[in-house]
């Protein structure tokens, strides 16, 4: 089985970090190719390994994946001996329900707060719909921990792909001090313990690459 990621810079790609994560912690081999974003021929290159034309992609032997959830579902599809899902029927369905809202939600955070590994922690003037994103993660990552958390320091006990989902969100917590109680900062910790974590962000620290547009002052 014959896999390559395709990922954009990893100082700005939450989407990318997505999948990226998960083949990582559960050691499902791969290649990895970085698109810079936002480039002149970026868009060309994009659309020559995906007809979205976007980061992340996967391709399998030439079958072409894309979306960082619909590459999760076939990595689970794949490798269903591990558990990229909880096993737990209750805790699987909580799992992706959390996972498509992420996926689909929560659009201040992503305008205010753009994913930046490069950035130094400060906080930003924080808008109500801000506030109010902030507000629902922190109440879906307690109410996860609270069911199913009790096997690990993880929204499901064990590290899944929820985690990865939500990783791009801890670092922007992380990168413009939002606030967050004793329990969501005890979360994102064990987030940033994670090996693919720290292999991600050496490796955004080691772009040269600079998007203004996704660089907040």
């Amino acid at each position: 089985m014959s896999l390559k990621l395709n990922i954009g810079n990893k100082v700005y790609s939450s989407w990318s970090m997505r999948p990226w994560m998960v083949m990582k912690e559960f050691a499902i081999p791969f290649e990895e190719k970085v698109i810079p974003l936002y480039r002149e021929d970026s868009k060309a290159e994009l659309l020559a390994r995906s007809p979205a034309g976007k980061a992340p992609s996967l391709d399998h032997d030439g079958l072409c994946v894309w979306d960082s959830l619909a590459i999760i579902e076939y990595l689970a599809e794949a490798y269903p001996e591990k558990a990229i899902w909880p096993p737990d029927r209750a805790a699987r369905a909580a799992a992706r329900s959390l996972s498509c809202e992420m996926h689909s939600g929560f659009v201040a955070l992503r305008k205010e707060c753009p994913m930046d590994f490069r950035r130094s922690p400060s906080a930003i003037p924080a808008s109500e719909k801000l506030l109010a994103d902030v507000a629902r993660i922190e109440c879906a990552w307690a109410d996860a921990r609270a069911r199913f958390g009790q096997g690990g320091p993880f929204l499901f006990g064990a590290f899944c792909a929820a985690d990865a989902m939500f990783a791009p969100v801890a670092r922007r917590f992380e990168a413009y001090a939002l606030p967050a109680s004793p329990q969501a900062r005890a979360y994102i910790d064990a987030v940033k313990r994670l090996p693919s974590w720290r292999e991600w962000e050496a490796g955004a620290r080691s772009e040269d690459w600079v998007i203004e547009q996704f660089t907040v002052a």
